[in-house]
């Protein structure tokens, strides 16, 4: 079948490969070519000398944030920067003269006579081909980012690309001056208020302690100890509730979600909890310590186990679909898991419920019994509190004054030591590869493009040929014999060889022959005659040879040759079976029963006044309308006399059937060049006159649904049908698409017996 199709459209899809591969090569010397230079910067805080880097630093820097710095680097200030440094609204890359085409309409333009217009693009122009030409990402999950520019020069790429990254170590510069700048100044005005305000509350604890006599070494009355241990204990009661109340709260909220959207995360929350979280005590007891490191170390192995079938279930879902029997064992253990943790978590809730309210039972109690001695001391704790208010906000100052000193005086020195927050591992060099337009990727295209195209051309053209190419074809959709392949004549050759045969046949004729001669003259009407050893000959002789040895028992004088669609070749038909039967000593006529169209009558005897209406219709004799050639002894009843009567009528006439039983009775056979079947209904009008029919089809023309459409609206025609010549095929073409016995119509078995034919 492959095979088949590739012999009937190799020379398609060869010229389409060709010319598309030329398309290609056209292509590769069109375009421009592309070179990509790249720099490989590292983003990130760069570490600074001692004697710059504030002691000790105030707090950590925030993560880098590589999306926004990518942003930055693609942004259009930098690019708007990049193009005016550069001049890049002169660069061929940007104004569109890098390309030949360019050159070649300007040299189209010098010879009109008109000067190339200078085309200067606009800035939003050169931006939108600046960021077309630039990319920036980064490699993997590190700090890395490549900048990458493209070119149609080497040197102008990797110049672009180091400005790229110049220009933005700039601006990154430029903006943490101004970060520091602003930040120095408010550092500066809050330390002058957090002084002032320090000063202000060390003044008024010396005035309390004065007024006070507060004496004692650690500036407490004796008779407020009790105070202090109960306050002391509160604290740490107070702290130890806050704890527990926060483990439960995220109990709380852990059991809020369902076992089935309980996350991983959720479940790192409860693993990471310490035992000492878990008791809600800074020294738990060693049992509750124990028991809850249990509860954390099962967690952590819950976690760890879905985790694992997690990474199995994403991996068994890419390779064997989301429905497999695997993954969803999988989903059923992970739902497991996640109840498991679930069910331990609840259970550590409830023991943290249990602690937070002992924890605050006892706060109650200790908080009772503070009240009850602050009472007790309220007299003289008065002063007390309020020497320890002022001396808590005086260091609260104090402390204060002292951090942003520190950071006023880290910022003063960073501003004065500027240090990007990134650097250059990797410049950009010329590169020596262009990266478009790929010779090999662009060649491949090409050819693998063309042999598409032509695939599908030659696709094309099987679907929408719809005509007989092969006997087989004949035989399978009209169930009828094909009888004979008649091939295509070269009209040229035909007409040397039968001008020569008729100059031949009228040097023979004698004078006094009858006056009713057949027409003799160049064409393929004499084709079979003239060339008695061709191919066309051959495939004449071979219907000739289905008629003689047919056996079937009833006579098979009178043949009528058909076709569905007029221009198929089955007068010519016609005249070459009649002209080998008259040559074998048979005695024949050919009657002209296309009266409409009488073509045969046009070719052997365009003289002809009276034909076969004028005998039906009582007008002449059939002796004085028989036309005779002298060398074969064939006769022609001319189809003539009835362009303007009703050809149906005539065809069905009485007169006619009478006529048909004398030339039964006067000639061995009736060859009957009848009308097409499709235009008329003239053949159906005259089929009860006729032993047998043969019907001509035009190979690769005639479409198939035409000429079963024709033999069904003809069932008499059709019931006595004796087959089918299959004429004006292509010898050479007939080879492809005859796949298993293509070599049968080889021309060389045919030259071997001297069988050469002028096709």
């Amino acid at each position: 079948m492959a095979l088949g199709f590739l012999r009937r459209h190799y020379l398609v899809i060869a010229i389409t490969t060709v010319l598309s591969l030329l398309a290609s090569f056209a292509l590769l010397k069109i375009l421009p070519p592309t070179y990509s230079a790249d720099v490989k910067i590292m983003l990130g805080t760069t570490s600074k000398a001692a004697v710059v880097q504030p002691q000790p630093p105030v707090q950590d820097e925030p993560p880098l944030d590589m999306e926004s710095q990518i942003e930055i680097l693609k942004s259009k200030s930098i690019a708007t920067a990049v193009i005016d440094k550069l001049n890049l609204a002169d660069d061929p890359d940007f104004n569109g003269k890098a390309s030949p085409l360019h050159g070649a309409v300007d040299a189209v333009r010098r010879l009109v006579g008109s000067a190339p217009q200078p085309n200067a693009p606009s800035m939003d122009d050169l931006l939108d081909e600046f960021q077309r030409r630039m990319n920036a990402f980064r490699i993997g999950t590190s700090t890395v980012v490549e900048v990458d520019f493209s070119a149609s020069d080497p040197n102008r790429a990797a110049m672009i690309a180091n400005a790229i990254v110049k220009e933005y170590f700039d601006q990154q510069l430029k903006a943490d001056a101004n970060e520091h700048r602003t930040i120095t100044a408010w550092l500066h005005d809050r330390l002058q208020d957090l002084g002032n305000d320090a000063t202000a509350t060390e003044r008024s604890v010396n005035e309390l302690k004065s007024r006070y006599n507060i004496v004692s070494a650690d500036g407490r009355f004796m008779d407020q100890q009790q105070v202090t241990e109960l306050t002391n204990r509160l604290v740490a009661v107070r702290t130890r509730t806050a704890s527990l109340m926060t483990r439960l709260n995220r109990f709380d909220d852990m059991l809020a979600t369902s076992s089935a959207d309980m996350t991983i995360d959720r479940v790192a929350a409860v693993s990471d909890f310490s035992p000492a979280e878990l008791s809600g005590n800074v020294n738990p007891p060693d049992g509750l310590s124990l028991s809850n490191s249990n509860s954390t170390l099962i967690i952590n192995s819950l976690r760890q186990q879905y985790l694992d079938n997690a990474k199995r279930e994403y991996e068994y879902s890419a390779k064997y679909g989301k429905d497999h029997i695997a993954v969803v064992n999988i989903r059923a253990t992970m739902k497991s898991i996640r109840q498991a943790i679930v069910d331990e978590v609840r259970r550590l809730a409830d023991v943290a419920k249990h602690d937070y309210e002992e924890s605050k039972q006892q706060q109650q109690e200790i908080e009772k019994q503070l009240a009850q001695a602050v009472v007790r001391s309220q007299d003289t704790r008065a002063a007390e509190l309020s020497l320890r208010e002022l001396e808590t906000s005086a260091k609260s100052y104090r402390t204060l004054y002292d951090t942003f000193l520190q950071r006023y005086m880290g910022s003063v020195q960073q501003g004065s030591f500027p240090i990007a927050k990134a650097r250059v591992i990797s410049a950009a060099t010329p590169p020596k590869k262009k990266i478009k337009p790929k010779s090999i990727v662009l060649m491949a295209l090409g050819l693998f493009g063309g042999l598409a195209l032509g695939g599908g051309l030659g696709l094309l053209a099987e679907v929408k040929d719809r005509s007989f190419r092969t006997t087989d074809q004949v035989e399978d959709r009209l169930r009828l014999p094909c009888l004979s392949v008649v091939p295509l004549l070269k009209r040229g050759e035909v007409d040397r060889f039968t001008k020569k045969a008729t100059v031949n046949a009228v040097s023979k004729v004698e004078p006094d022959s009858s006056p009713r001669m057949v027409t003799r003259g160049p064409g393929t009407c004499w084709a079979a005659s003239a060339m008695p050893t061709s191919r066309f000959a051959e495939s004449i002789r071979s219907l000739k040879v289905a008629i003689d040895q047919d056996p079937s028992p009833t006579s098979r004088k009178v043949f009528g040759l058909t076709s569905a669609l007029p221009n198929e070749g089955k007068s010519i038909i016609a005249a070459s079976l009649a002209q080998l039967i008259a040559n074998s000593g048979k005695r024949v006529i050919v009657v002209d029963c296309d009266l409409r169209n009488p073509s045969l009558s046009a070719m052997l005897a365009p003289d002809a006044s009276t034909g076969i209406a004028d005998i039906v219709l009582g007008g002449c004799q059939l002796a004085d309308a028989v036309w005779t050639d002298p060398l074969t002894r064939l006769d022609f009843l001319p189809g003539t006399g009835a362009m303007l009567r009703d050809t149906s009528d005539i065809l069905g006439n009485e007169q006619m059937r009478k006529l048909f039983e004398q030339l039964r009775a006067a000639y061995d056979y009736v060859i009957v060049d009848l009308p097409p079947l499709a235009p008329v209904v003239d053949a159906r009008a005259i089929s009860a006159l006729l032993d047998s029919f043969v019907l001509v089809v035009e190979w690769g023309r005639t479409p198939a649904e035409v000429v079963e459409h024709a033999l069904n609206t003809a069932p008499n025609v059709y019931d006595a049908l004796f087959g089918v010549v299959l004429n004006k095929t292509n010898m050479k073409a007939l080879k492809r698409y005859a796949n298993h016995f293509g070599d049968y119509y080889n021309h060389k078995y045919y030259a071997r017996y001297g069988s050469v034919m002028a096709e």
